[in-house]
């Protein structure tokens, strides 16, 4: 049996906290937000989600649309000017990483 390619949630972490990261924090220093750090976690559902979401074929507009209602909704920052720019570019990211694996099923590693 062929074993699925597997996504790194390592990779997906570097993409949300360097282009996302809503709540602002990296500017609590690397030993926070870098793996085994005490928020390294903190934003692994919504990435997974938006990997989940691309994978399934959904519009890039609507997996933007729900990195922004996450934002201003459920973590309750309200837009800012950067709010729409950032989700673009994450989703844009992880999408470019997905595109690099194989298209047959994944796993989180």
């Amino acid at each position: 049996m062929i074993e699925p390619p597997k996504i790194k949630l390592s990779r997906l972490r570097e993409i949300g906290w360097s282009e996302w990261d809503p709540i602002g924090l990296t500017q609590m220093g690397d030993d926070h937000w870098k793996d085994g750090g005490a928020c390294a976690d903190e934003y692994d559902s919504y990435l997974l989600q938006v990997v989940g979401r691309l994978k399934r074929g959904e519009p890039i507009q609507d997996t933007v649309a729900y990195l922004e209602e996450v934002e201003i909704v459920h973590m309750g920052g309200g837009r800012v000017a950067t709010t729409r720019s950032r989700a673009e570019t994450t989703v844009a990211a992880i999408s470019d990483y997905l595109a690099e694996i194989p298209a047959r099923s994944v796993k989180v590693h």
